[in-house]
């Protein structure tokens, strides 16, 4: 069969030409479609400004915290684009302030919730170190009362015999040295009964706080996920 006209008129230079031609256009494909992908992220630009507490903040969208603060729209070189003017009235971000407020608070709660649950149980792993711990802390409290009581019954035996002494006085003004020795006697005898009364108070409270973490022990050894239950009263000092 003889070659069509078409065929004869092509050289050989120009068949290589065209296939050289086909291999660029191939290759030059993808970088085309990367370089236009490129342009297209860049054209968006980048979104900056400073936040009411200070921070820098950026972003390749406009940023929330800074809708009532002027933004900045940057060019992928850093340049100015143009400026952004705030989107929120003065009303609207104040509300939307204290609702971000709100929710961090929120989220503070419930992270502290988490680690004091957490800290609990690790702490009493189980009923018995609970048991164990609340009869140190009681103890500390039950000697601290003993040694007030122990000082009352001392300071009643001094001050005996200055009773007995003023017997002597009786209807008269008492010495001067006799009248002293018996305000200070009185003074620190009152001092430690106060004392035994706060240690008693004191008593109360610890067993209390005690009772309060056993029932939420007991639900979290159940297997009751840290934070979940009710939020928790902060604990008193010097516990």
């Amino acid at each position: 069969m003889r070659p069509s006209a078409s065929r004869r008129l092509l050289s050989r230079p120009a068949v290589l030409a065209m296939s050289l031609a086909g291999v660029l256009s191939a290759w030059l494909a993808p970088s085309a479609s990367f370089a236009q992908a490129k342009a297209q992220q860049s054209s968006s630009g980048i979104y900056t400004c400073t936040s009411p507490d200070g921070r820098k903040l950026t972003s390749d969208r406009p940023i929330p915290e800074c809708q009532q603060r002027e933004q900045r729209l940057l060019n992928s070189d850093g340049s100015v684009r143009k400026m952004v003017p705030p989107s929120m009235s003065p009303e609207e971000q104040a509300a939307a302030d204290q609702r971000r407020r709100a929710e961090e608070l929120q989220r503070a709660i419930q992270q502290d919730a988490i680690r004091r649950d957490r800290n609990l149980v690790q702490r009493f792993p189980d009923e018995s170190a609970h048991k164990r711990a609340r009869e140190s802390a009681l103890d500390d409290i039950r000697q601290a009362m003993e040694q007030s009581e122990k000082r009352l019954k001392e300071l009643a035996a001094e001050r005996k015999p200055m009773l007995d002494e003023a017997e002597f006085y009786k209807g008269k003004r008492l010495p001067v040295k006799l009248q002293h020795q018996l305000e200070t006697n009185e003074a620190a005898a009152d001092a430690q009964q106060q004392s035994i009364e706060n240690q008693k108070a004191e008593i109360v409270r610890v067993n209390k706080l005690y009772d309060e973490d056993l029932a939420r022990l007991r639900r979290l050894w159940a297997g009751a996920a840290p934070g979940t239950l009710e939020r928790p009263q902060p604990p008193a000092s010097g516990r």
